[in-house]
């Protein structure tokens, strides 16, 4: 059993590994109690096994360019402690790593003490009950999860080389990094990012960003709210490309995150006026003299104009530690963006409405871009567009005390997992959304169709498509209905996504997508089927083979359907004068009953069992095909043998899967047989199968593209969501997102059956079954 621990708001912690999902590996789930006690127990250091102190925990793209010793904080120096003095925002200086973006979101999270305990337990130390072992708290994509570590530590000559504190025996720091580090596979995944994925990570709030050569106009009384609200900030300077942290005349270095520690209106006494001055606090990670050195950094003459008593307030000091100050307009001048990570969405809002208590509605929806399925790209690609997850919101009152009865809405998406899959030669998708008011007529289609994004316009978007892990919006709707569509720029793109909305006012927030369940065949497929109700010809001629082959039992299992199927395609390719191997394997009774077979091409059924020739036996052009052999050994059917069942030939027939799964699909009593009726049935499902195959086979190259796939089932009957639709492709598609006919079959058949099995045990037809696990599983083996 798991130690849940309850620490924060009455959250869970999940531990690391719990979701599998989650690493896209299986790892060892760590619960750091439970180990602690046991190395104290034993005597020992934890030692991780899952971020070892090997040179994989550092590089994935590369050898190392030296030789780096992993050593324990009581190896790099005398009496390590985790805090020295308890923890401030000069504690964390950074080291070779490229990864300012994250420290300076560590230099955020120091301002608030309820924040930076959630991450960084308390009761982490190198004193009481000490076993090598670490532990720290993330925000990860909705679930708060803890990241156990050991205290190895990569060090070159003696010293650490990623961040650490100018303390040279407080490692909590160090210790925090190789955790975030952990969490995403190793520390060089660390290097390059944005400032706003520490933070959502620190905080699991909503972040957004500011291009600051468009600032709104009243920016500053923005930042200046958000920060009595605890929201954490960080700006940053684009980068030049041709040189790497290249730096502006006045100090501050290109392409480098900066935290942003403190606003303020300051009081200014000038010889000629007094009044205010809006400036701000920044940091830079690498905690020296690199500073900015324009009005208002260190000892700048303008300090000269604030009263002591101000500087004091503000704590001013003038010290090499990275931290300057600098005016708000010189802010706008020389940075690029700014990003606000929000820890709950009233930071959204000015003094006065926030004077009242609000209660948001939250949402959160886990989606996937899935190529051939659900990987539509923007709505450039107005061909696939739709295709992309769509979910709808309806607003239903306008915020309180809103004089123009608008809704306030906010939308947060955010891609899963791209960070820790850059060893696998990933990076961010460049994504986005878009917003469309509906009708609820509209919403009788799920989901909505193409028709529907030609003949209409978004009502809201993202600024723009982005290759950050999020984007984000904040928007005024009428009170109504809204689809949002998440997207990535180009179709076809694979990815994992989180879609959070805020709204004040009462909201219902759903996917748009089908509900599953058997529906009406598409008429176009209907007229193409043979009547195998009707006393015509082709019923007696059904009958006829049927008896034939199942003897005095009346019954057939898997194997005499496959002989069945099997023995028509030879007669079919002997009568076209194909060349014919037969390998032994089927026994026939008696050459009466290979002419019976004969009888029966030859009746006016020929033409519906060619179908069946069609689907299984050409899927390639052959001269020569390996059969059963019509002289083999006879006896009766009930002796048949499923080791002759195994001499079936790659080269054409049916599979044994193939033909277990069309008898369990309409084995109602679970015999294990086929009477006449299920028999006819069966051969009515094949034609349809294959008349919808050929309706969606566009371009008649005997292969389905998968984002037919849909149309295809709910043209055969099946209304199917995406999530199944995605289970289907990665089941029975192929790498190019296309589906053969034989796969589409199969596809078919488990549909069809598992939504039968279903229905049995779906008493009121709500959706909803109970079965016990033996009925489960002998459900789903059997299907």
């Amino acid at each position: 059993m798991l130690n849940r621990r309850y620490t924060f708001d009455g959250q869970p912690i999940y531990l690391l590994g719990e979701h599998a999902s989650e690493l896209h590996r299986q790892i060892e789930i760590q619960d750091f109690y439970t180990i602690r006690q046991q190395c104290v127990n034993a005597g020992n250091l934890f030692e991780d096994r899952e971020f070892p102190a090997e040179d994989k925990s550092l590089f994935y793209s590369r050898p190392a360019d030296r030789r780096y010793k992993w050593l324990r904080p009581f190896e790099i120096c005398k009496d390590p402690r985790f805090f020295v003095e308890g923890y401030s925002r000069f504690d964390a200086r950074q080291g070779e790593l490229g990864d300012c973006w994250f420290l300076a979101a560590v230099a955020s999270l120091t301002q608030d003490e309820k924040l930076f305990y959630r991450v960084v337990y308390a009761d982490n130390s190198f004193k009481e009950n000490y076993a090598g072992i670490f532990h720290f708290c993330f925000w990860r994509f909705g679930k708060w999860v803890e990241v156990v570590i050991d205290d190895r530590l990569p060090t070159y000559k003696g010293q650490l080389v990623y961040m650490h504190s100018p303390n040279k025996n407080e490692f909590w720091s160090a210790l925090l990094e190789k955790a975030y580090a952990k969490l995403h596979g190793s520390y060089e995944a660390l290097r390059g990012g944005n400032t706003s994925e520490a933070l959502e990570d620190f905080t699991g709030g909503v972040s957004e960003r500011f291009q600051l050569s468009k600032a709104p106009a009243n920016l500053f009384d923005i930042i200046e709210k958000r920060t009595k609200r605890n929201s954490m900030m960080a700006c940053s300077i684009d980068p030049n490309p041709h040189v790497i942290e290249d730096k502006t005349a006045q100090g501050l270095v290109r392409g480098h995150a900066y935290a942003i520690t403190k606003v303020q209106m300051i009081d200014i006494v000038t010889p000629n006026t007094k009044g205010k001055i809006p400036l701000l606090r920044l940091r830079n990670p690498w905690g020296n003299d690199i500073e900015w050195t324009g009005s208002w950094s260190d000892k700048s003459p303008e300090w000269r104009y604030i009263p002591d008593y101000a500087k004091k307030e503000i704590g001013l000091t003038f010290e090499h530690d990275g931290e300057f100050w600098m005016s708000y307009k010189d802010f706008l001048r020389n940075f690029d963006s700014l990003d606000i990570c929000n820890l709950t969405p009233d930071s959204f809002y000015d003094d006065q409405q926030a004077s009242r208590k609000r209660q948001w509605n939250m949402n959160v929806y886990e989606g996937q871009w899935v190529p051939g399925i659900t990987a539509g790209g923007c709505k450039n690609f107005i061909d696939t567009f739709h295709r992309n997850p769509q979910y709808v919101m309806k607003l239903e009152d306008p915020d309180e005390d809103d004089d123009i009865d608008k809704c306030t809405v906010i939308v947060s998406l955010m891609q899963k997992y791209r960070r820790m899959k850059r060893s696998m030669g990933l990076d961010f998708l460049t994504i986005g959304f878009e917003i469309y008011q509906v009708r609820e007529t509209d919403l009788d289609q799920k989901p909505l169709k193409m028709n529907f994004f030609r003949s209409n316009r978004n009502v809201a978007r993202t600024n723009e498509f982005i290759n950050l892990r999020g984007v984000f919006g904040r928007f005024e709707l009428s009170p109504g209905h809204y689809l949002i569509v998440p997207s990535t720029f180009e179709p076809n793109m694979e990815g994992e996504f989180l879609i959070r909305v805020f709204s004040e006012s009462k909201n219902v927030f759903e996917e748009n997508d089908e509900t599953v369940r058997l529906a009406d065949v598409d008429r176009r497929v209907i007229s193409d089927l043979p009547d195998v109700v009707a006393p015509t010809p082709e019923r007696l001629s059904i009958e006829k083979l049927f008896y034939e082959i199942a003897g005095t039992n009346a019954e057939i299992g898997w194997i005499e359907l496959k002989k069945v199927l099997d023995q028509f395609i030879r007669k079919e390719l002997m009568k076209e004068g194909r060349k014919v191997t037969f390998t032994s394997g089927y026994p026939l009774n008696s050459e009466a009953k290979d002419n019976a077979l004969i009888e029966v091409i030859e009746s006016p059924f020929q033409n519906f069992l060619k179908i069946v020739r069609e689907i299984f036996c050409f899927r390639h052009k052959r001269t020569e095909t390996h059969l059963p052999d019509s002289g083999a050994v006879e006896g009766s059917n009930s002796q048949l043998s499923a080791t002759a069942a195994q001499n079936e030939s790659e080269n054409g027939g049916f599979s044994k899967d193939m033909c277990r799964s069309m008898v369990a699909m309409l084995d109602v009593d679970r015999s294990g047989k086929l009477g006449l009726e299920e028999f006819k049935t069966l051969l009515y499902e094949i034609a349809k199968w294959k008349a919808v195959f050929k309706l969606y086979d566009k371009d008649q190259n005997n292969k389905l593209d998968t984002n037919e796939l849909r149309d295809a089932l709910e043209s055969a009957g099946y209304r199917l969501n995406y999530q199944i639709l995605t289970s289907l492709l990665y089941r029975y598609g192929s790498p190019d997102n296309t589906m053969s006919i034989d796969d589409f079959i199969m596809c078919a058949v488990k549909v069809k059956t598992m939504i039968e099995r279903f229905k049995e045990k779906d008493h009121h037809n709500r959706n909803t079954a109970t079965f016990t696990v033996n009925e489960w599983i002998a459900r789903a083996l059997y299907s």
